[in-house]
């Protein structure tokens, strides 16, 4: 009986753990069974998200279109009208109601023709795709190639030239741009008497930008009597042209005259570039007629007045001066007179050049006018040389308007304050100048200018003199584009004077724009500031490739993931660095290293820190980058050893 009782109870027992055994799984697989359906969802949340972003929406009969769903929605389809706007922009505001009646008009035309919206902001892979600069832009997508439109923005206008676009047997419109190769490049240029030419890349993402906007401006241009022809040079395929003309970056334009080049430095835009050439087909020299001009040059002028004095126009001197004229009409405002009354009034005979500055300019402590004589002999190069060298007063008002034609000279002292020459304010603006101008007349080997501290606020903030408290701020810009400030104190002749001589002797610390450190600095691609910018990028036992960027540029973001993927290739080799440097917060404290555009990407060699090479060749994809450093790279061990 005992022993019966005792296997009874070892037998309740084995019953009860199972017991608690099963109830203990059924509670996980009740927990388990709430945890899945949440990672469920989550998922479904995930898929949710990309089906909205595929999914193609309409408002109001326009279709929205974005990153995702872009490429799927145009693909089987012969013409769409595109719009790329921002949600911020008050023209697309304006626009939308226009937009939408043009949507409503193309969807019953036979067949039907979609339009679309873009969302420029946030679809930046597409607003870099179709290079948008500006909004809202439109663009007529034919069989996936973008036909940009310019005309006016009204439901007549756009609709018509969509539906001419949609027609089957349409084609492009032949360009206007001449192209030009090396068999018909002198025949060309040499019999026209004015015409732009750009020496391009066709993997220039600069080049793709200007191509649209330099054919607008030819189809404009062409229209002219005479005609102003635009023409274009692939300076990969005609290497011989493109060294002829000193190409070394793209894009080059230049201005030819019967064959004679000349830079270009105006706008890059339609208008900009219409304006401009049309200003430079005329003469470089425009004739002045009477006194009257003159005095109104002298009294209410802004700029150095250039005259040229001679007998004729079949003068040998004014040919020689028209000449010098043209290789500096860009700078410059060239005047020319035969009048003996403006030659007697300026105290000077003929066959002379001079130059005088406006009444606000003139000074005791410099000659009223230069003046240099011209004969039929003298050399176009001598006068232009005179001019660049009295063309600005001994103190002058440095302003953005002329700050790259007239101030680009090193070093360069600056003094901030209230400039405005109006009749109220003109006796503090000249005290204040009066001040500079002590100083300035014992150091001629540089440049002093008084500017306006408004306009120069981002300058005067950088410098760390925003918040100085000062009325007048002053600074010197040397050659190698570093920056020093003068410490905030009254203002005074004596002041200035120390803090040039200070200058003079190497006793200033430059003032360097720079992000904070970075704390952490050990990833693949090493950032670089101002404030390390000599120690990482100008370090002397190591090769550096460095990228200049700006944070809202979408080719710098297009570019980063293969540039991430460039650093992790050479991270092991300890005698190279893959860096980078956001260039808009940031100084470059060597004036080597030039950034004109983004992203800018040079390699520094070890050793040779002063003769960067710069990255032009090629796409900026993995393969061309690697093998840009394995060229360039002094130490030869390669990134496939280390790997």
């Amino acid at each position: 009986m005992k022993l019966r009782k005792a296997w009874l109870l070892l037998l309740l027992l084995a019953l009860t753990r199972l017991l608690a055994a099963a109830s203990a799984g059924d509670a996980q697989g009740d927990a388990s069974d709430t945890e899945d359906p949440i990672e469920e969802d989550e998922e479904d949340e995930e898929d949710e998200e990309d089906e909205d972003d595929l999914e193609v929406k309409e408002e109001n009969g326009v279709w929205v279109l974005n990153d995702g769903n872009f490429d799927n929605f145009v693909a089987d389809k012969d013409t769409v009208l595109l719009e790329f706007y921002a949600p911020w922009c008050g023209h697309c505001k304006q626009f939308a109601p226009e937009y939408e009646k043009i949507a409503s008009t193309l969807k019953d035309n036979d067949p039907p023709i979609p339009v679309a919206k873009i969302d420029a902001t946030s679809a930046s892979m597409l607003a870099s795709k179709f290079d948008v600069s500006g909004y809202p832009t439109i663009k007529i997508l034919k069989k996936g190639q973008a036909v940009d439109y310019d005309g006016s923005r009204t439901q007549e206008e756009i609709v018509a030239k969509v539906r001419e676009v949609s027609q089957p047997d349409w084609t492009p419109p032949p360009e206007v741009t001449l192209s030009l190769t090396k068999d018909n490049f002198d025949d060309v240029v040499n019999n026209a008497d004015i015409i732009l030419v750009e020496f391009y890349a066709p993997w220039c993402g600069h080049c793709k930008k200007l191509a649209p906007e330099y054919e607008k401006a030819a189809k404009e241009l062409s229209k002219r009597s005479p005609p102003i022809p635009l023409a274009k040079v692939d300076a990969t395929e005609q290497t011989d042209l493109a060294k002829r003309f000193d190409v070394s970056g793209y894009p080059t334009l230049k201005i030819f005259r019967k064959g004679r080049p000349f830079d270009y430095n105006g706008p890059r835009e339609k208008y900009g570039i219409v304006d401009y050439m049309i200003e430079q087909s005329g003469p470089p020299s425009k004739e002045i007629l009477t006194l009257k001009q003159v005095q109104e040059f002298l009294k209410d002028g802004d700029d150095v007045v250039i005259i040229g004095l001679f007998r004729g126009d079949s003068d040998p001197a004014y040919m020689q001066y028209q000449d010098a004229a043209n290789n500096l009409r860009e700078d410059y405002k060239f005047h020319h007179t035969f009048s003996t009354e403006i030659a007697k009034f300026l105290k000077v005979s003929l066959g002379k050049l001079v130059l005088v500055q406006p009444e606000k300019f003139q000074s005791k402590y410099e000659p009223r006018i230069h003046m240099m004589d011209v004969q039929g002999s003298t050399e176009a190069s001598a006068i232009k040389d005179y001019v660049v060298k009295h063309a600005l007063p001994l103190v002058g008002h440095r302003k953005t308007s002329n700050d790259a034609k007239r101030y680009s000279k090193r070093p360069l002292v600056v003094v901030y304050y209230s400039v405005d020459f109006s009749f109220d304010y003109r006796a503090a603006t000249q005290f204040w100048r009066n001040k500079v101008l002590e100083v300035a007349k014992d150091f001629p080997e540089y440049t002093f200018a008084i500017a306006d501290e408004e306009d120069y606020a981002t300058e005067v903030k950088d410098l760390g003199l925003s918040e100085s408290g000062e009325d007048v701020n002053a600074a010197i810009l040397d050659e190698s584009g570093k920056k020093f400030a003068m410490e905030p104190e009254e203002f005074d002749s004596d002041t200035l004077r120390e803090f040039v001589t200070a200058f003079k002797k190497g006793k200033l610390k430059p003032v360097i724009k720079s992000q904070p450190v970075p704390k952490n600095n050990k990833g693949p691609v090493k950032v670089v500031v101002g404030k390390t910018f000599d120690a990482i990028v100008m370090d002397p036992k190591k090769d550096v490739l460095i990228e200049f960027y700006a944070p809202w540029c979408g080719h710098c973001k297009q570019l980063e993931p293969v540039y991430t993927s460039l650093g992790k290739k050479y991270k092991g080799q300890k005698d190279l660095v893959i860096a980078k440097m956001d260039a808009t917060a940031n100084d470059i404290t060597n004036d080597r290293y030039k950034v004109e555009g983004f992203p800018t990407i040079y390699f520094a060699p070890s050793g040779d820190k002063k003769n960067p090479i710069k990255f032009e060749g090629g796409d900026r994809d993995l393969e061309h980058l690697s093998k840009f450093i394995d060229e360039h790279a002094t130490k030869r061990s390669s990134a496939k050893e280390e790997l």
